[in-house]
């Protein structure tokens, strides 16, 4: 098992690079747009029609594709109080169940992001003339990534593998 481990960290360390890449390049596109919405609306008096609709699905697209790399990386929040207390063992059971707690947390966003998707597929965002399905596809793809970091942060650890957990001390 820690050898097909090891040789999906590639793969999976490239989606989470792209994820990062794709949720900075969505932040600067935001503040870009916003910033020339500010300068339209107070400098020239006029307004750009598309910059919030647009601007807010870019919000979607970082803030869920950031926090499904944080998820990868070991940095959502959690409750260690306990941690402090228990042996090593006891810990990484506990670190594998809040995985799976965020695991599940990503199959509701899956479940819940594709039930909003299809409701307002139909609709037309009038500003931007697209379908209002592309809201919630950063819901969608950011629960399948939630979902696939917190079962690899899982199987590496069954493995005796480290996983990338502030605090968790595991050595390769």
């Amino acid at each position: 098992m820690q050898t097909l481990m090891k040789s999906l960290e590639p793969v999976t360390g490239a989606l989470a690079r792209v994820a990062l890449w794709v949720a900075g390049l969505g932040l600067v596109l935001m503040t870009t747009i916003i910033a020339a919405q500010v300068f339209w609306r107070y400098v020239l008096g006029s307004s750009i029609i598309w910059s919030e609709p647009s601007a807010v699905m870019i919000m979607g697209w970082f803030i869920f594709l950031g926090a499904a790399v944080g998820i990868k990386e070991g940095y959502h929040l959690s409750f260690d109080v306990l941690l402090y207390v228990i042996p090593d063992r006891g810990k990484l059971l506990l670190y594998s169940l809040s995985d799976l707690a965020v695991a599940a947390f990503g199959g509701g966003m899956v479940w819940y992001g594709w039930s909003l998707a299809a409701n307002v597929a139909d609709n037309i965002i009038p500003s931007l003339g697209i379908s209002g399905l592309f809201d919630f596809l950063p819901v969608i793809l950011g629960g399948i990534l939630v979902v696939l970091f917190s079962f690899e942060r899982i199987a590496r650890r069954l493995a005796g593998l480290p996983t990338a957990r502030f605090g968790e001390a595991v050595e390769e």
